[in-house]
């Protein structure tokens, strides 16, 4: 056992995986592992995940009231229903009807103001995590957290309404050419089906990428296509399955706190969605350290 180790440790020291720069894997998981145990990860995603969760319903109102269509928001609600929990969806289908069939235009401008505050302090609370690592790499000045913080929202809500464009008017499209018998293989709807979750894996990819990539202070280089943008995403969906599959199968929010149980739901998912997040950057971090070691020496 002990000469298994050994050589399992011999081999990590020689190789290098894709996207790490060339560092050996054994140096990184060293790096890797020290931000984990000594990173307090557990309560800087904490903060990431209440900083979201409070610009989370104001910018939903807000995005309802902001597109009418109800065409585009049936689509909508059947992408949302296939993305959260089917525990939690009862709640917010409910409070998103609402919405829709009793706007208030007056409140509009409210929860715009309201949505853009509380997400752009989602963003400064992310970066002010990232900041927290172990690892010594640059820092962003409290202002130029607030201006990245701003841009990162506009290009944000950007890649959010082109996603949301894509997925909704893919499924329309595909629910149409399936009535009219243009399509008439249900392979070819499960094609067209399988097509549409790549473009949302897709989507999640180069949104971990680009976090990783302009949160940092721009003194430090980071990689666009990175290591831990690849782990996110594969850790998201990871735990986008398996929390639905606990949230439907043994969780007792509902029975317990009713309602407001749903809120903990999604509170809860955001907290793991935020641990996730803090993963991918840590291992970022580690691969920079080890390849700012390895140049030193």
């Amino acid at each position: 056992m002990k000469k298994l180790s050994e050589r399992a440790v011999d081999h990590a020291k020689s190789i290098s995986l894709p996207l790490f720069d060339g560092v050996p894997l054994y140096d990184v998981l060293l790096f890797f592992w020290r931000s984990i145990v000594d990173g307090s990860i557990t309560t800087r995603a904490s903060g990431i995940a209440f900083s979201f969760f409070i610009a989370l319903f104001p910018g939903i109102i807000f995005l309802f009231t902001l597109i009418p269509l109800s065409g585009f928001q049936d689509e909508l609600f059947v992408i949302i229903q296939e993305i959260v929990p089917g525990s939690v969806w009862p709640t917010i289908e409910e409070t998103i009807t609402e919405i829709v069939m009793r706007p208030r235009g007056d409140l509009l401008s409210l929860n715009f103001v309201m949505a853009l505050i509380f997400a752009t302090n989602g963003f400064v609370s992310m970066m002010s995590a990232f900041d927290a690592t172990v690892h010594n790499i640059n820092r962003r000045k409290w202002w130029s957290q607030y201006i990245a913080a701003a841009l990162m929202l506009v290009v944000f809500t950007l890649a959010l309404t082109v996603a949301i464009a894509l997925l909704t008017g893919g499924q329309m499209l595909i629910n149409y050419l399936d009535r009219i018998d243009i399509i008439q293989e249900k392979f070819l709807v499960y094609l067209l089906i399988a097509g549409k979750w790549i473009i949302t894996i897709t989507i999640f990819f180069f949104a971990f990428s680009f976090l990783y990539y302009m949160a940092p202070a721009k003194k430090t280089k980071w990689r666009f296509i990175s290591a831990g943008g690849t782990l996110a995403t594969v850790l998201s969906i990871v735990g986008f399955a398996g929390m639905s599959y606990y949230l439907n199968n043994f969780s007792q929010y509902n029975k317990l706190y009713g309602s407001i149980g749903t809120l903990l739901a999604i509170l809860f998912l955001m907290y793991v969605m935020s641990l996730i997040l803090l993963i991918g950057f840590e291992l970022n971090a580690s691969i920079y350290q080890a390849h700012t070691y390895q140049e030193d020496d």
